[in-house]
């Protein structure tokens, strides 16, 4: 029979939780506990009837009036046989050496725990309530204090005056079931609960104007409201409460009222009502026979320990740490906001690890499908541990996801095996050309080992040669291992943007010689820049040779070139000729006025070929034989304006006699000539030929405007004569002012003609010194004699240089 208890005991543990809360998205603020080891063997065969804490240790009163001193893991270290009967209460001093006890029988008893000491009374009805003084210990203070069950007495010790009466409210209630709860939250407020009541008391101290008879302290009622279930226990926490209530239930079934689990609840304390913080439901031990009486409520004030006693249990309630809010972040499978929580308390947590954590929540993330984020996850989460990377992406290719953790690998610290790179280029290749090209692009050559993924690539090719992504991967995988050849070959082949920049970066120009004509087809602005960029590396002969059958890709080639100098291929100015006419003729005049080399007769005779007439006119002028120029203008182009044009560029005086003679029967061009050449010929000799009755269009206007042209010839000639005669007048008064200006001649001066110093070194020697207006001195003796015709005297080295003759301003005698 004992091992079967035993068993059936073990199973209820098992299947109960400390405290099975409902199913909430809400957190619970307490977690729980049973009070096991000593504790489960003295409630196997007796029953839990009150207790008491203490920092040290706890006391604990039986049905059978035992007395238990237990430590904090519910071992025994003491035991008492108090009396015979139901221990109603238990009171320990402050130091713990006294404690107190009352039982059913009337009997008190207050003695030492470590000392002989011991004090006995008996009184004729049952003592409920006891509590010894703080400071039993001390000689002075003996006293204890003990109560019944019918009312609340609020006694002022130092007074020894009662202050007042705290009556039931419900009085219907029998209150050997339903005791009165008692706790202080400090030393001036009291917290009653009796039935479903709360009030909350503060004592207060009466201002000496009011007091008269009436004690020196009262109390106010600042807070009172009522609660759903009957009060069994009450405990302060913080500017809270801590609740146990004793709870009835109507069966749904039969409608009979029962016993349910016991609560406890945490609320905020308001002035008539009360805010529900959180609430518990308990299952303890045979809560199904309890009573509100057989349940209490003690704590322990500095730790925040709350202890619910039932007649078989003993369950510690305590705050929940951060360890516990994880916990329970885990169990609802809220995995970000518990590695949050761990980052952010990661100094505080005892129990648990981030990197435990973030595992699960990645397992769980894999668990419920969502690959993307379980790969993205692992960045943060696995960091630099390499072992774990690897081990993650195994994980990821049992279930087929290689490709979904392939964007978050690592890719410089840590690094992996290159297996496993290797390993995810394969997956890709197998299935996504493009994911493939777009890994290969973004991973360091390093990570992996090249020739292997070259020679996959190669395989893939066999079956489809001519797929472009897996080319021009294959060219970017030779890049990286140096195989420059190759790659340039296939991005010719491809026709790709890259083969210049791949040129120019590995200085592949002895590879692309015989590639000239590839290149050329693929883009020819950026193949002619390269080439002329580099001349030094691929002559220019070279690229024309390459060219030669495809003369429209030479003439591109050769324009550029003439385009930056003019003289570096002068040796291939003539075979441009032809190119230009045949590939480009609006640039072929261009040509032939810059250039200096191409031959003109075999210009001349390319553009007489062609009819090209305005090539033709310019060689013909340029060769000399203007009037021939001339006549196909008239004759070719019939572009009078042209003509004019012509004529006033070659300011030759036969030639507009030659424009006068082919015009003069053709009225537009006469027209035409009145209205261009009055600046250059003399419009008397076109009229005087026009012929009598000749019609000629616009003719008045043509006159007027030839009228208009003479008088603002007038005009600009007597503007500019003003302006000579003003600017003449100036520069002669400034000359003046400037020749009547003293010269400085000192010890530094020198005669020009004998260079001898223009001063004697004696002072008080005679001397003549003549200065002109050019600066210039001489001794007088120095210069020659003026003759009786031209008196005047020059300077001789003016007159030599033809600077015309600077007259004497100055003569120096003493």
């Amino acid at each position: 029979m004992a091992e079967a208890e035993e068993q059936e005991t073990e199973s209820l543990e098992e299947s109960t939780d400390e405290s099975e809360e409902e199913e909430s998205e809400e957190e619970p603020k307490l977690k729980y506990e049973r009070l096991s080891n000593g504790v489960t063997e003295i409630l196997q065969k007796d029953a839990a009837s009150c207790m008491t804490v203490h920092d040290k240790f706890l006391a604990l009163g039986t049905h059978y009036g035992k007395v238990y001193l237990l430590d904090v893991q519910g071992n025994i270290t003491q035991k008492f046989d108090v009396s015979p009967v139901k221990i109603n209460q238990i009171s320990l001093d402050e130091s713990g050496e006294h404690m107190g006890v009352c039982s059913e029988d009337g009997k008190v008893q207050v003695f030492g725990l470590y000392s002989g000491e011991e004090f006995h009374e008996t009184f004729d009805c049952p003592i409920k309530i006891i509590a010894v003084h703080p400071q039993y210990v001390r000689s002075s203070c003996k006293q204890f204090v003990t109560g019944g069950k019918k009312g609340v007495k609020i006694f002022d010790i130092t007074s020894k005056q009662r202050i007042t009466n705290v009556p039931r409210d419900d009085i219907s209630l029998r209150p050997d079931m339903y005791p009165c709860s008692l706790c202080w939250k400090d030393n001036v407020t009291l917290i009653i609960g009796w039935g479903t009541s709360v009030k909350i008391c503060s004592v207060k101290e009466r201002h000496a104007s009011e007091m008269r008879d009436l004690p020196s302290r009262y109390v106010e009622i600042v807070s009172q409201f009522e609660t759903e279930f009957y009060i069994s226990g009450l405990a302060p926490l913080c500017d809270q409460l801590v609740v146990l209530s004793y709870v009835k239930e109507v069966s749904e079934k039969t409608e009979r009222e029962y016993c349910a689990r016991p609560r406890l609840d945490i609320i905020q304390p308001l002035a008539e009502t009360c805010e529900e913080i959180s609430s518990d439901a308990l299952t303890v031990r045979g809560f199904q026979e309890n009573e509100c009486r057989d349940y209490h409520l003690e704590y322990s004030e500095g730790e925040s320990l709350f202890y619910i006693v039932s007649p078989r249990d003993v369950v510690v309630a305590k705050e929940r740490d951060q360890d516990d809010h994880i916990d329970w972040l885990l169990e609802k499978k809220k995995y970000e906001e518990a590695l949050m929580a761990a980052e952010i308390s990661q100094r505080n947590i005892k129990r648990h690890k981030i990197l435990d954590i973030g595992l699960a929540y990645i397992n769980h993330l894999v668990e419920k499908g969502d690959y993307d984020i379980a790969a993205r996850k692992c960045q943060k989460i696995l960091g630099k541990n390499a072992a774990l990377w690897e081990y993650e992406v195994y994980k990821f290719k049992e279930i087929g996801q290689l490709k979904a953790i392939s964007p978050y690998l690592p890719r410089g610290d840590p690094v992996l095996k290159p297996l496993i790179y290797e390993m995810i280029l394969h997956e890709f290749l197998e299935s996504d050309y493009e994911g493939f090209a777009t890994l290969i692009r973004e991973w360091p050559g390093d990570l992996y080992n090249n020739s292997v993924i070259v020679q996959a690539v190669r395989d893939h090719l066999k079956k489809d040669s001519q797929n472009r992504t897996l080319l021009k991967t294959l060219a970017e995988l030779y890049t990286y291992d140096k195989n420059y050849g190759n790659a340039l070959e296939i991005y010719l082949t491809l026709r790709h943007k890259d083969v210049f920049q791949l040129i120019h970066k590995h200085n592949l120009f002895s590879s692309i010689k015989d590639k000239i004509v590839l290149l050329m087809d693929f883009d020819s602005e950026k193949a002619v820049d390269m080439l002329l960029d580099n001349e030094d590396k691929i002559s220019i002969k070279k690229v024309v040779e390459e060219l030669e059958d495809r003369p429209e890709l030479q003439h591109v080639y050769l324009h550029k070139l003439f385009k930056r100098d003019h003289h570096k291929g002068q040796r291939y100015h003539e075979k441009q000729i032809s190119l230009y006419a045949e590939y480009d003729r609006p640039n072929l005049l261009p040509f032939l006025r810059d250039s200096t080399h191409c031959p003109l007769e075999k210009a001349l005779e390319i553009c007489q070929q062609r009819n090209f007439v305005e090539e033709t006119v310019y060689l013909l002028s340029r060769m000399g034989n203007s009037r021939s120029a001339l006549k196909m203008i008239m004759e070719e182009l019939h572009d009078v304006d042209k003509a004019i044009e012509f004529a006033k560029e070659q300011d030759d005086g036969e030639l507009w006699e030659d424009l006068i003679l082919y015009s003069i029967d053709k009225p537009p061009f006469i027209t035409g000539l009145l209205n261009n050449i009055g600046t250059h010929v003399d419009p008397i000799l076109l009229i005087h030929r026009i012929k009598e009755g000749m019609e000629i269009p616009n003719l008045r206007d043509s006159l007027v405007k030839i009228l208009q042209d003479y008088n603002l010839q007038i005009l600009l000639r007597e503007g500019c004569k003003k302006i000579l005669v003003a600017d003449s007048l100036s520069l002669l008064k400034k000359m003046h002012r400037t020749q009547m200006k003293g010269v400085l001649v000192d010890e530094e001066n020198i005669c020009e003609s004998c260079l001898s110093p223009i001063l004697p070194s004696d002072a008080a020697k005679p001397f003549s010194v003549v200065i002109f207006h050019c600066r210039h001195m001489f001794h007088k003796e120095c210069l020659p004699v003026p003759s009786m015709a031209s008196p005047a005297q020059f300077c001789n080295i003016c007159s030599a240089k033809h600077r015309g003759p600077g007259s004497a301003i100055l003569e120096m005698k003493k």
